[in-house]
């Protein structure tokens, strides 16, 4: 790690730019980053690059797969609340979720921090958050940036993205051809709304600090405490899933809900047809349609309606893939299957 001892621009800290700052957070962050490190870590942060050595062992063909993506307008819930700790899963989880998607391991993870003001220990504690998701989902920190972008944003609000990169034996990478009519639909469930439609729940709910503190019984909590709830790591699980069972594809259900995903792992001839009563919907959402008074139409085309994920298995293998799912801490259940024709996706 290099040390900036006698960097600082009193003529950049008058535009709004405070270097000193930068090297604090990054001495503040250090305790979580450490969490984070993996047998590939070569080296600490503060490089101009993140060294990792992938584990190629058993490997004949090892595939990159990358991913990435950031936490959207649920950052506005974040800055009302003033609560930075879970928003970090959020951007790991948009990421590292995707990539097993086609059945890669993630082994290193980087995130972007653009804020108006750079305040230390705000900066270290969204990064605790980061941390916490390449925890949960088995990868290294190994690199990040925060950017102080004064007059592009108010002092208070930063935008927060990253990006993964995993690795998978090419002979493993998921192969959705191989679906079939009659294949069953496993659904895992979501812990709420994920980190996808809150530009719809911000207008629903009218956000502001008021309307977040408001308790909601059915909720079991405030507004605001539900709608933060970070989105759910489904990494270890699916990949112990794909070891046990022959699994043929996957869908992350994000933004565009089930009509836009679930196309996106299906061959053409193939359509999922999905009995709307198997869809266990989470609560949350149900006060997002009644309050906002949503079709349901809409509402399966934003949100995930309870289903963070949905694996697809032969027949014979879906009440296996439901056991080693919840063998491992996840709630899954059978959500529908395949069937012949081109409508993409059918909730009835």
């Amino acid at each position: 790690m290099g040390h900036a001892k006698n960097s600082f621009s009193e003529s950049y800290a008058k535009a709004g730019v405070d270097v000193t700052a930068g090297y604090k957070s990054v001495e503040l962050m250090k305790q979580h980053v450490a969490r984070t490190v993996t047998d590939g870590v070569l080296d600490g942060i503060g490089g101009f690059g993140g060294l990792f050595q992938p584990g190629l062992a058993g490997m004949e063909e090892p595939v990159l797969v990358s991913g990435t993506d950031g936490v959207g307008t649920k950052l506005k819930i974040a800055f009302l609340m003033d609560k930075h700790d879970t928003i970090g899963i959020d951007c790991v989880a948009m990421c590292v979720n995707d990539v097993i998607c086609c059945g890669a391991k993630p082994m290193f993870f980087l995130d972007y921090i653009a804020c108006g003001k750079n305040y230390p220990e705000k900066i270290a504690t969204i990064v605790s958050g980061v941390a916490e998701g390449c925890v949960q989902a088995g990868c290294a920190l190994i690199g990040g940036e925060t950017a102080e972008h004064p007059g592009m944003m108010p002092d208070e609000e930063y935008d927060l993205a990253g990006f993964t990169v995993g690795i998978v034996d090419k002979k493993k990478v998921l192969n959705p051809q191989t679906q079939k009519a009659g294949d069953v639909l496993i659904a895992i469930a979501s812990s709420g709304v994920h980190s996808n439609g809150f530009s719809l729940v911000r207008k629903v709910f009218t956000v502001n600090e008021q309307n977040l503190a408001r308790h909601f019984a059915d909720l079991g909590s405030t507004l605001g405490e539900c709608l933060l709830t970070p989105t759910r790591i489904y990494v270890k699980p699916v990949l112990s899933l794909i070891e046990q069972v022959p699994v043929k594809a996957i869908s992350h259900i994000t933004g565009g809900g089930f009509y836009e995903n679930i196309p996106r792992s299906l061959p053409e001839g193939l359509t999922a047809r999905i009995p709307r009563s198997n869809v266990q919907v989470l609560p949350v959402f149900d006060l997002i349609a009644r309050t906002g008074n949503i079709p349901e139409r809409d509402m399966f085309n934003t949100f995930n309606m309870g289903v963070g994920m949905i694996v697809s298995v032969a027949a014979e293998d879906a009440d296996r893939a439901v056991a080693v799912l919840n063998a491992a801490g996840e709630h899954a259940y059978v959500l529908g299957e395949l069937v012949a024709g081109d409508e993409g996706v059918i909730i009835e």
